[in-house]
């Protein structure tokens, strides 16, 4: 651990955490503030400016002044590269410092933490170069019944306007970056509103966004609760799109809110992604592999491997493998570099897990593996693995939220792939096999946005990423996270 990245965060926490709008820091309306927990130590590491409804009008009122001037949208597509590669090299130069505040606040271990950082600056150098490559299109006369002989026709690609973000307590970094990386390059201004539980990175890369020298106005940061501040985000006639990262249930209160006012939404919703082991895989590989899926960031990912079908042949070997894989894993402080398994974000959090498995039990399913519990303070869940479910458990169709993982057997790709869909949900699955045959037509059958075949969990700024079924609407990343934030207008010229 670098002294100085500890240091730079102990300096951001003692400071006094406000809105960020218009460039400049700002009480709430009301005065409100909240407080956020260190889950490792349940003490309080920060007091938070509690954005209402008022805060939000006053935000979006800049960002649209903001969008409509000559700040960002009119920019040329060199400049806005120029101050967003930028940024992604501030962020890297805090890089130690934002990873020390994303595991002090969400309580991932450090070297995850360093890692999202680092993928979160290769994604915001990806969309920065894809500003120049904003493009419309020429064409020519077609089917054209008019008096006019000689129409030149083309289509440009613009900016929605003003956009509202709101991101989840799960990956406050990384989830920032799939949505404000795009947006701005797009040409969008936004609000974010992070999550109330871990809003300390956004608020400072909201000041790192300021200091790369990108406009006040345009990236605007209000942290407070959903029922209020994301209710008012959701609300905002000015807003032309919100994209959410949270939990299918809300994701479906922001569809009835967009009834009234025909507002765009990208939702990145919940999961319980299968992860498919075929007798022939490389256990070596698989097993691993397979117990990271479901602990990595304590099972708080929403693309987690929480659902195991094992080929009935090696499903014992595989079941016990994980058990003496997960039996290696540090629970502990994130801070700790050796720690594997951290915190759950909040004592809630260890509430709800924690009821799913006496649930578990309860049904009849039974513990093949758990580790052990731990003394003292801290939203510590042991890992656990279920074998002898059936469909209807509730640990079987439920997102968890947590490092709680049920294992089942199957006899061939048929019957996996009817077993793999028999979900709600859509957004990850996993498969392992040396043979690709069953690969590529496991990956054609099962219901899900992202399948990877022999590795889990990757993902990339090129690749676009969301969920099928109950799982989501829309894309983020790649082109189609770009053109999230971009309109067609089509344009007929008259040249006689």
């Amino acid at each position: 651990m670098q002294g100085s990245g500890v240091n730079q965060a102990e300096t951001f926490l003692g400071k006094t955490h406000q809105l960020m709008i218009g460039g400049e820091r700002v009480d709430a309306l009301s005065g409100g503030t909240f407080e956020v927990v260190d889950p490792a130590t349940e003490n309080v590491i920060a007091e938070v400016a509690r954005a209402g409804a008022e805060d939000v009008d006053r935000a979006v009122r800049v960002a649209q002044e903001t969008f409509t001037g000559k700040h960002w949208r009119t920019l040329n597509g060199a400049t806005r590269t120029r101050l967003l590669l930028r940024y992604a090299d501030i962020i890297e130069r805090h890089a130690d410092e934002l990873a020390v505040l994303e595991t002090r606040n969400n309580g991932m271990p450090i070297g995850s933490a360093r890692r999202t950082v680092a993928l979160s600056v290769d994604w915001l150098r990806h969309f920065a170069g894809a500003v120049t490559r904003i493009h419309g299109q020429s064409f020519d006369q077609a089917a054209l019944s008019t008096r006019y002989s000689e129409i030149h026709s083309y289509t440009r690609r613009e900016p929605v306007g003003v956009v509202g973000l709101i991101t989840p307590w799960n990956g406050p970094i990384g989830v920032f970056m799939t949505k404000v990386a795009p947006a701005l390059a797009a040409g969008c201004t936004v609000v974010l509103k992070p999550s109330e539980i871990t809003p300390l990175t956004a608020l400072r890369l909201g000041e790192l966004a300021l200091e790369a020298g990108i406009p006040p106005g345009v990236l605007n940061i209000v942290p407070g609760y959903g029922a209020e501040a994301g209710q008012a985000i959701a609300d905002h006639a000015v807003i032309r799109r919100v994209s959410f990262t949270g939990s299918t249930l809300v994701g479906k209160q922001l569809v009835h809110a967009s009834a009234g006012n025909l507002k765009r939404l990208t939702l990145e919703l919940g999961g319980k992604s299968p992860l498919v082991i075929f007798d022939d895989a490389d256990l070596d590989r698989a097993v691993p592999a397979a117990a990271m899926a479901i602990a990595a960031n304590t099972g708080q990912i929403c693309f987690a491997g929480s659902r195991l079908f094992v080929q009935k042949k090696v499903f014992d070997r595989v079941v016990a493998g994980i058990g003496e894989v997960m039996s290696t894993y540090k629970l502990g402080n994130g801070m700790d570099p050796a720690t594997v398994l951290g915190p759950v974000v909040s004592q809630k959090q260890r509430g709800r897990v924690l009821d799913y498995i006496a649930r578990g039990c309860e049904e009849g399913a039974e513990i093949a593996f758990s580790g052990p519990a731990t003394d003292g303070p801290g939203y510590f869940v042991p890992p656990t693995v279920f074998v002898g479910t059936r469909p209807g458990m509730k640990i079987v169709r439920e997102e968890i939220f947590g490092p709680v993982l049920v294992a089942s057997p199957f006899e061939d790709i048929n019957q996996v792939a009817l077993s793999a869909n028999d979900t709600t949900y859509g957004l990850g699955a996993g498969i392992y096999t040396t043979d690709l045959r069953n690969a590529h037509r496991l990956a054609a059958r099962i219901e899900s946005g992202n399948v990877w075949v022999n590795c889990y969990g990757i993902m990339d700024a090129a690749m676009p990423f969301g969920g099928l079924k109950q799982s989501g609407i829309g894309r983020v990343l790649g082109d189609e996270g770009l053109g999230a934030f971009l309109e067609t207008k089509s344009v007929f010229v008259n040249l006689e």
